[in-house]
């Protein structure tokens, strides 16, 4: 019978995806089910609802109608019209709703009542989340020039709290709660965030006991211990527990089959009334980007603020010929930028779309976590357009990787090529933000997916300069490993968003 998992936080439903996507060898059947999944962002809950809707159906058994949504034959809600039952089911599973003690958040007893109807009396589950991380975020708080966090100021740095009351109240068999690293070093004004988290983790009923007990509720929590996935406890305390140190609760997934080198702090609570000490992820070898982006139509970027069609794109990118661009170069870039430009042709699929139809469709890493032969192309594929300016720096930054395997610093850049921006000379000096414009390598992980990618794509340039574009959303989702079915509602941004916000985390242990 599959284990219940009630998910807080899911955006778009990565983690969830994780174990939903974990088989029993034996029968090849999920060994984990999404009960419920507790979103507040519109778009991010329609991908959520719709995955939902996936996972009604057998592994195989999907009817053809979602993929005739996919391919954008019929809509949302022809879709759900075909096959009410399953579509009443996603519905309820996936609650629109903000946790927290905002204004506009749901009333904890609504919490509570979802929960347990979910449940359906199950003891057996699992609550997974990660609270929002941005407050948190060691570049977030850089940017806002916070060294001590403010509760008060930022109800975001609370938000782990609902998080707490929900295993104070309904003691889930097991928990795994997903954060940034800079959690590590954030400060409130009583104490360390990291360290504090820690003790309420390990006792969540201690923080709501008097609480409760006005409202004449007794709580009867065990508490938990708390596990890191990747390192083997240093000790155990006089209780019994694990004692870890702070840095080995981060997952470094570079080094767990995760084509990105993104760096996250996961905790694995386990009741205390569980005797038992889990295993930890095996070590993997390095996936390089090329592995995930190989098989996917290539796409040219479309040029903004102009006229576009392949054509124009073309003369466009030839003027990093005449406009002084190489006599600032080295023979070695020069000869590359040439090189590219000779071989630059236009791609059949143009600049993408919603979904391409697309028989060629491959990959070359674990085939079984993306394809989809059903899909018969591929969904989420439209490239961003760009201004002229950074048509060619993009052109530029991907022909100096190729030349030097690495991604040119602001000081690399010719003159010509600089952007106009107040503290481009603070990013030649390395101050900051020297690397604003980052080619990806093909034969290394990606950096960090994160929501900023909905801004301007600057950071995650293709290393094809013959495409010479930002990634596409299914190029991203990728790199998460989200699988090629996985179909991301709204528009581009909030599909961005999403992809950059999603937490993935038991592919590294299949």
């Amino acid at each position: 019978m599959e284990i219940p998992i009630i998910d807080i936080f899911a955006g778009p439903g990565g983690l969830g995806e994780g174990f939903s996507a974990l088989l029993n060898p034996e029968t090849n059947r999920r060994k984990f089910k999404i009960a419920l999944s507790v979103e507040k962002d519109h778009h991010a809950h329609q991908t959520l609802t719709l995955r939902s809707f996936f996972r009604q159906f057998a592994l195989g058994e999907v009817p053809s109608d979602y993929y005739e949504f996919v391919k954008r034959n019929i809509s949302v809600k022809e879709l759900f019209e075909k096959w009410p039952v399953q579509a009443e089911k996603a519905k309820a599973e996936s609650l629109h709703a903000e946790l927290g003690e905002g204004k506009k958040s749901i009333p904890n007893k609504t919490v509570d009542r979802e929960i347990k109807e979910a449940l359906n009396g199950r003891k057996d589950w699992l609550l997974i989340g990660g609270p929002p991380c941005q407050a948190y975020s060691v570049v977030g708080r850089s940017r806002r020039q916070e060294k001590i966090l403010d509760e008060k100021k930022d109800e975001r740095v609370g938000l782990y709290k609902q998080y707490l009351r929900i295993l104070a109240v309904h003691n889930p068999a097991v928990f795994v709660m997903e954060n940034v690293k800079g959690l590590l070093s954030a400060k409130t004004q009583e104490s360390p965030v990291f360290s504090k988290i820690l003790c309420d983790l390990a006792d969540p009923a201690k923080a709501y006991l008097s609480e409760y007990r006005r409202n004449g509720i007794e709580l009867d929590c065990p508490g938990y211990r708390i596990y890191s996935l990747v390192a083997e406890p240093v000790t155990f305390d006089v209780n019994g527990d694990p004692v870890f140190r702070q840095e080995e609760f981060v997952i470094c997934s570079e080094n767990y089959g995760v084509p990105q080198t993104r760096h996250r702090v996961i905790l694995l609570g386990i009741r205390k009334d569980f005797d038992c000490q889990p295993g930890i992820l095996a070590l993997h070898e390095e996936i390089p980007v090329s592995s995930v982006l190989i098989g996917v139509p290539k796409l040219r970027s479309a040029l903004s603020r102009t006229r576009d069609n392949g054509d124009i794109w073309k003369a466009a990118l030839k003027k990093i010929l005449v406009k002084g661009v190489l006599a600032d170069l080295d023979k070695e870039v020069k000869q590359e930028i040439v090189r590219q430009l000779d071989k630059i042709t236009l791609p059949q699929k143009e600049s993408g779309g919603e979904y391409i139809q697309y028989a060629k469709t491959r990959i070359g890493y674990r085939p079984e976590w993306y394809l989809d032969e059903k899909l018969e192309g591929v969904c989420n594929h439209a490239a961003r357009s760009h201004m002229e300016g950074d048509l060619l720096r993009y052109f530029f930054v991907a022909c100096f990787a190729m030349a030097k395997k690495r991604s040119p610093k602001l000081e690399d850049f010719p003159h010509a090529l600089l952007p106009a921006h107040k503290n481009v000379m603070a990013g030649i000096e390395d101050r900051k933000f020297a690397d604003r414009f980052r080619v990806q390598q093909w034969d290394s992980p990606c950096k960090t997916v994160t929501s900023h990618i909905s801004k301007d794509g600057h950071y995650y340039i293709h290393p094809d300069p013959a495409q010479c574009r930002s990634f596409t959303v299914r190029e991203a989702a990728r790199i998460q490993t989200f699988p090629d079915n996985y179909y991301f509602c709204g528009p581009r941004t909030s599909q961005f968003i999403q992809v950059g916000n999603a937490q993935k985390l038991l592919k590294m242990a299949a």
